[in-house]
This record gives structure tokens, C-alpha cells and sequence, in this order.
């Protein structure tokens, strides 16, 4: 696949403990951006942060089962972006939706490995 030189990111905020169906949201999202043919996905786990309802979410030794956040980003064309947003809207049930342009350097992979 070839991302264009302009294209652009979804970066989902939600907790640990944000569900869809049972599932972690963030799984589910990596999940049906495979199977929708996305050009890529990544979650990745936050230390600490806050969202909408003010709590503080940390990793601090004391507090290891409190919700961490965690950041799910996509990146691809704008139009299969912009086909994507109904399929998340359904997902997310609390979190941070944000869209933004980006420029791709670098997209490629060995397939000899």
C-alpha cells in the first residue's frame, strides 16, 4: 500500500477499562482498522493523565490499578479517515476523538523478513 505524502491521523484517547462488547476498546478499534484495510494502527499505554471527568489516571507504584490512559493512532488518506469515523463513533462510548493533517516521510517494509 501507498499512503499519500498528505494524509492524516486519528488519535483516539480512551482508559484501560473503556469496553466495546465486552472487549478492550482499543483492541477492537486496532482490530476493524486492520480489517477496513487501514495503512496502520498503534495503542500505546499512557503513565498519566486526565480527560473530561478531571480524575487523574497514574501509573504511581500505590496506584497500579487505577484506569491508565492509553492513545490509539491511525494514520492513512483522508477519505478512508473520513469513512472510518462512523465505525469509531459506534466504539467509543467515553474518550477523545481528534483528527489532524500529517505529512508521511517515511512508509515502507522489508518483505524479506
Amino acid at each position: 500500500m501507498k499512503l499519500p505524502l498528505d494524509a492524516e491521523r486519528l488519535r483516539i484517547y480512551t482508559g484501560e477499562n473503556d469496553r466495546y462488547q465486552g472487549r478492550p476498546v482499543h483492541e477492537v478499534i486496532v482490530e476493524e482498522a486492520r480489517r477496513e484495510g487501514m495503512a496502520g494502527a498503534t495503542t500505546l499505554r499512557g503513565i498519566l493523565g486526565f480527560g473530561a471527568n478531571s480524575r487523574v489516571h497514574t501509573s504511581k507504584i500505590l496506584r497500579l490499578s487505577e484506569d491508565l490512559p492509553v492513545v490509539t493512532e491511525i494514520v492513512d488518506a483522508p477519505e478512508r479517515i473520513e469513512a472510518f469515523l462512523p465505525r469509531l463513533d459506534a466504539m467509543i462510548q467515553e474518550g477523545l476523538v481528534v483528527r489532524e493533517k500529517v505529512q508521511v516521510l517515511v512508509y515502507r517494509h522489508n518483505e524479506g523478513k
